[in-house]
């Protein structure tokens, strides 16, 4: 294990050093639910919110969240969880992170299925502070079936932790079993900078990638070589589909893609940007290629999109008919949308009432004329609250005023450009030092309501 962690490291410092890549294609040559007790359905919504804020000190808004993933009409059985926790001195705190990663806790049997199991945990010579500690990093553990399973598991995330904070290197673990060899490839992938919070949730998810044994080392060594950041989920999202794929099957799909006008290098970079697209069957490729021309974008367009936005591969045949049907319904021409998709091809995938809601305000509120929208379609992909309404409040503040140059000034002028840039042009530029604060306070304002 040590020497693939010490490859890895060379890689990564190789990689570091080297700007370009000369034929990337050549490295290709949960839970049991039987400790669960039972599930209800969306009557006990509104108690368990009620019950979540009330008894943790959740905010609404993530009790809400929770509450689609779990839901009951009583508290009995919240409580006895509730209370068991803080007999093996759990603080609040702590409880409410354990909830709000695995609510699912909150349907286990207290003294059925999670006593039995702090107990064993605590009967290893675990003190209430590493339990407490350990189980709120991890509380998926409590989940897991059979003593030497939790305890596999539980020995790992105190490994990780004891290491992180003693920047110590683990060199070694027993192999064998699935389970001995998801720890061992996890200590690896930690080694190289892989997150915690990335780790453990590999640790407690059933993950084929991650377990195995020659094909994970082999997985692992191309995609370092091709340059990931272990630092960033891509990494692992690159390791999965690497392992998945035989190296024939990905030659296929690069043939497939070049069929269709886009070069080796250029999948290269797709992979690089959203490697999961490797994943989509040849015949999905094709579907999509032929949709888009149904859309009105010529075939030698069509590749430029793919390599701006390789997720939208992945879109339905349908996501996309309606997403062209929403642009016509606001006004656009079909060629408008061909225009926009070429420009910003993520339109594609945003929901219909995204394009309505900014569509709307940016063209009968503010008044800019669809057109621009056309020419300046990335206005989409920004977000009302912290930029587009700011900014436009501002905008007719300074209209209302009269002090604008032009009645209206361009749409990208207003909206592309950096904040500072922003106030710089149009709020930090005036003499008068009463104005300036109150233009200030419009933007802050907007940015917060």
């Amino acid at each position: 294990m040590y020497s693939l962690i010490l490859h890895g490291r060379r890689l990564v410092e190789l990689r570091q050093l080297r700007v370009t890549v000369q034929k990337p294609f050549a490295f290709f040559s949960s839970a049991s639910a039987g400790d669960l007790g039972p599930r209800v359905g969306r009557k006990g919504k509104n108690f368990t919110v009620s019950y979540l804020v009330d008894s943790l000190g959740l905010t609404t808004k993530l009790a809400e969240s929770i509450s689609k993933k779990v839901s009951f009409e009583d508290k009995s059985n919240p409580d006895s969880v509730l209370n068991l926790l803080r007999v093996y001195g759990f603080t609040d705190s702590q409880i409410s992170s354990i909830i709000t990663d695995y609510p699912r806790l909150f349907m286990a049997y207290a003294e059925k299925t999670l006593a039995p199991k702090l107990q064993f945990l605590q009967s290893r010579g675990a003190s209430s502070s590493e339990l407490t500690e350990i189980v709120s990093t991890v509380p998926k553990i409590l989940g897991k079936k059979g003593d030497q399973t939790i305890s596999r598991y539980y020995d790992f995330v105190k490994v990780i932790i004891e290491a992180d904070k003693s920047s110590k290197i683990c060199h070694s673990l027993p192999e064998g079993s699935k389970q001995e060899n998801k720890i061992r490839n996890l200590l690896v992938l930690r080694e190289l900078g892989v997150s915690q919070r990335l780790l453990f949730s590999l640790l407690t998810s059933n993950a084929k990638y991650v377990c195995g044994k020659e094909r994970f080392q082999e997985s692992f060594k191309k995609v370092v070589e091709m340059g990931f950041d272990p630092s960033t989920s891509k990494f692992l999202v690159a390791l999965r589909v690497v392992f998945g794929l035989r190296e024939v099957t990905i030659e296929e799909k690069v043939t497939a893609y070049e069929k269709l006008g886009v070069g080796v290098s250029d999948v290269w970079e797709m992979f690089k940007k959203w490697p999961s697209f490797l994943g989509y069957s040849e015949k999905k490729i094709v579907q999509t290629f032929e949709t888009l021309k149904k859309c009105g974008l010529l075939e030698e367009e069509i590749p430029s999109v793919f390599k701006k936005c390789p997720q939208c591969i992945g879109a339905s045949e349908q996501k996309i008919l309606n997403s062209i049907e929403t642009f016509i319904g606001l006004g656009f021409s079909r060629d408008e949308f061909a225009k926009i998709a070429k420009i910003h091809p993520k339109c594609i995938g945003y929901s219909a009432e995204t394009v309505k809601k900014k569509t709307v305000f940016l063209v009968e509120k503010m008044n800019w004329p669809l057109r621009e929208m056309a020419l300046f379609p990335t206005v989409l992909g920004y977000s009302m609250k912290k930029r587009i309404v700011p900014r436009c409040n501002v905008i007719k503040a300074l209209m209302s005023k009269g002090l604008l140059r032009s009645q209206l000034p361009p749409m990208s002028s207003v909206l592309a450009c950096t904040d500072e840039a922003f106030l710089n042009r149009y709020v930090r530029n005036h003499d008068d030092k009463e104005l300036v604060p109150e233009l200030m306070a419009i933007f802050s304002r907007g940015r917060v309501s």
